[in-house]
C-alpha cells in the first residue's frame, strides 16, 4: 500500500507540475492526491508496520502491534494533527492577503508609484528590484508581484521591456521573502512550525538575501536592454481615495506588528493577524462609510466601491485557490511523513549523499551536507518548494534555530526564481505578463542562478558568525 500513496503522490504532483500544460489548476489534483492518500492510509492500516508522530517526532515501530481500533485512533489524531498546523497557516494567509485587498480597496498602492520620478531604465529597475525586496518581507513576496507588476503596467508602455523588469522583480521578491517570517509561504511554515524565530532569520538570511537580490540587478544594470530612458505612461487623472496612504501605511503596519505580538504573547502568528486583521478592517469601515467617502478632490465616490463593504468586498478578491492548493499538498505530505516514508528518505539521503562542504550540524558530529540543502534550492524550481520545505520538515529533526532551517529558508525562497514555475510570483508574473516559459529560461533563469549562488556562499560565512 505504501507503493500506491507513493505512486499517487507522484502522479499528482506531476499534475502540478505540468499544469500549464494539461489545462488543470493545480489545485485540483493537490486536493485529489491529498484525499487518496489518506484514504489509502484508512483503508490499509493494517499493512504498515510503522508509524510516525508528528507530535513526538518519532518513529513508533511497534505500530503493527496494536489492536485496530487503537490504529484507528492514532491516525484520526495524526490527522487532525496535521490539519490544525495547515490551518495555522492557512488562517494567517487569508488575514494577510485580505488586508491587503483592503489597501488595495482604498487604492494605497498609488503611494508606491509615486515613488518611480525618473525615466532612466536603470534607476527604475533599482526602484523596483528594491521596493520588491522591501515590500516582499512585509506582505509576502507574490502579493508584492502582483503590486509592483500591476504598478509597471501602468507606468511602462513597451511590453518587450516590462517583462525583463518583471523577471528582476521576481528574483527581488523571492529573495526579500526569504529573511523575513511573512515574506513567503516555506519561510511562514519554518516559523509557524517553530523551526526558525525572527530575530535569527534576519541575523542568518538578510545579508545572503540582499546579496540574491542585489547581484542580479547589478549584472543587469549593464545589459543593453537597460540602457537610456524609458517612455513613461502618464498617469490619467483618476480620483482616489483621500485615505489611500493612511491605509497602505495602516496596513503595512499592522502585518509587521504580527511578529512581535507573536514574540510578546507567545501565541502562534494567526492569532496576531487576526488581531491586525480586524483593526484594519474597523478603520476601513469607517472610512469607507458615506460620512467619511469623500475622495481627495472633495466628491463623492460613486463607483462599486462604494455600496460595497471593503472587508467583504476584499474577502471577495483574495486568492482562494491558492489556499485550497497549500491545504491539499501540505496535508498530502503529512500523509507520507506519517508512514515514516519521508523519515526514511532523509536517513538514506545522509547516508548516500557525499558529505560536501560545511556540515549544517554544529559540534562536529555528522549532520546535512551543504549539498543536500543547495539541492532542495534547485529542486524548488523545477517543482514548487511549499511541498519541499513540508517534506524537510518530516525529514529532519534538527532544534529550533538551528542553521539547517535557516539554510532551507534560503534555498527554497530563493531557488525557485531559477525557473519561471518555481515560485508563486513566478507563476503570478507569467499569469500577469504572459512570459515564456522558454525566454524566461534563456534571459533570466542565469541571473537568478548567479544571485542564488552568491546568496548561499554569504551565508556560509554568516552562519561562522552565529
Amino acid at each position: 500500500m505504501e507503493a500506491v500513496i507513493i505512486l499517487v503522490f507522484v502522479m499528482g504532483y506531476l499534475a502540478i507540475t505540468l499544469e500549464h500544460s494539461i489545462k488543470i489548476d493545480k489545485l485540483i489534483p493537490a486536493l485529489v492526491m491529498m484525499a487518496i492518500c489518506w484514504a489509502c492510509i484508512a483503508l490499509g492500516l493494517e499493512s504498515f508496520p510503522q508509524w510516525f508522530d508528528s507530535g513526538k517526532h518519532a518513529l513508533l515501530e511497534n505500530f503493527g502491534l496494536l489492536a485496530h481500533e487503537e490504529k484507528m485512533h492514532l491516525m484520526e489524531e495524526t490527522l487532525l494533527h496535521h490539519l490544525g498546523k495547515t490551518s495555522e497557516i492557512l488562517v494567517f494567509l487569508l488575514g494577510a492577503m485580505t488586508i491587503v485587498e483592503i489597501i488595495d480597496y482604498f487604492d494605497g498602492f498609488s503611494t508606491i508609484k509615486s515613488f518611480v520620478k525618473t525615466k532612466k531604465k536603470t534607476k527604475i529597475l533599482w526602484i523596483f528590484s528594491i521596493l520588491a525586496f522591501v515590500l516582499s518581507a512585509i506582505i509576502d513576496n507574490l502579493t508584492a508581484t502582483i503590486v509592483l507588476i500591476s504598478i509597471l503596467q501602468k507606468i511602462v508602455k513597451d511590453r518587450n521591456i516590462r517583462i525583463w523588469y518583471a523577471g528582476l522583480i521576481i528574483i527581488a521578491a523571492n529573495a526579500g521573502g526569504a529573511w523575513s517570517p511573512i515574506g513567503d509561504v516555506t519561510t511562514t511554515m519554518l516559523w509557524i512550525g517553530k523551526k526558525v524565530t525572527t530575530g535569527h532569520l534576519i541575523g542568518y538570511l538578510l545579508v545572503p538575501s540582499l546579496l540574491c537580490m542585489m547581484v542580479p540587478s547589478l549584472i543587469a544594470s549593464f545589459l543593453p536592454v537597460f540602457k537610456g530612458d524609458l517612455n513613461i505612461v502618464e498617469d490619467e487623472d483618476k480620483t482616489k481615495s483621500r485615505f489611500s496612504s493612511t491605509m497602505l501605511y495602516l496596513g503595512l503596519g499592522a502585518i509587521v506588528f504580527v511578529p512581535i505580538f507573536k514574540m510578546v504573547t507567545h501565541l502562534p502568528p494567526y492569532v496576531g493577524m487576526m488581531l491586525s486583521l480586524g483593526v484594519v478592517a474597523t478603520f476601513a469601515e469607517i472610512y469607507s462609510s458615506s460620512k467619511f467617502s469623500l475622495t481627495e478632490h472633495g466628491a463623492y465616490e460613486s463607483d462599486a466601491h462604494a455600496q460595497h463593504s471593503p472587508v467583504h468586498y476584499s474577502l471577495s478578491k483574495i486568492e482562494l485557490p491558492s489556499i485550497l492548493f497549500f491545504l491539499g499538498i501540505l496535508m498530502a505530505v503529512a500523509a507520507l511523513e506519517s508512514l515514516g516514508i519521508l523519515f526514511g528518505f532523509a536517513n538514506s539521503l545522509q547516508e548516500t549523499m557525499p558529505m560536501l562542504g560545511t556540515e549544517i550540524h554544529p559540534g562536529g558530529h555528522e549532520g546535512v551536507s551543504d549539498l543536500v540543502v543547495l539541492l532542495l534550492g534547485v529542486g524548488s524550481a523545477v517543482i514548487d518548494n511549499v511541498p519541499l520545505v513540508a517534506a524537510s520538515l518530516g525529514m529532519f529533526s534538527e532544534p529550533i534555530d538551528n542553521e539547517l532551517w535557516h539554510f532551507i529558508a534560503y534555498s527554497a525562497g530563493t531557488g525557485g526564481s531559477m525557473l519561471i514555475i518555481g515560485s508563486a510570483a513566478g507563476v503570478v508574473a507569467m499569469g500577469m505578463e504572459k512570459i515564456d516559459f522558454f525566454w524566461y529560461l534563456r534571459k533570466i533563469s542565469w541571473l537568478a542562478l548567479v544571485g542564488f549562488l552568491v546568496g548561499a556562499a554569504a551565508f556560509m560565512v554568516t552562519r561562522t558568525l552565529f
